[in-house]
């Protein structure tokens, strides 16, 4: 991942709503939550949520799939786990201790890793 790419990343989820509408759809798994369900998850309002869906969209954090009338929107699991080893990167310096504890994250975070439709 690029730094550019990065600072988008980090930039649409830096903001509350759009953090939340990040974290259950992750929460949601690789299915995703009609449009409609997941504002009722977050407790937005459609335009703000669609507003708010448009830039994570943009970011290419999440994706949009239209099933019938509805829209279904996931989170891209691996522009995710692009920012979260870009994040990582050069960790550690030499020193695996500091990194330990992220480490730690990283196996309870696998306990589920998405579908890969296999």
């Amino acid at each position: 991942m690029e730094m550019k790419s990065a600072i988008e990343a980090l930039g649409a989820l830096a903001h509350d709503g759009r953090l939340n509408i990040f974290r259950a759809l992750v929460r949601a798994g690789p299915q995703g939550l009609a449009a409609g369900r997941l504002g009722e998850a977050v407790g937005m309002a459609a335009s703000t949520l669609s507003n708010n869906l448009n830039i994570l969209t943009r970011a290419g954090l999440t994706s949009a799939v239209r099933d019938g009338r509805s829209i279904i929107y996931a989170a891209d699991y691996g522009r995710m786990g692009a920012l979260l080893a870009y994040l990582m990167e050069d960790c550690c310096q030499g020193s695996p201790a500091v990194c330990a504890p992220l480490s730690e994250v990283v196996n309870r975070a696998m306990c589920c890793p998405p579908d890969d439709g296999r």
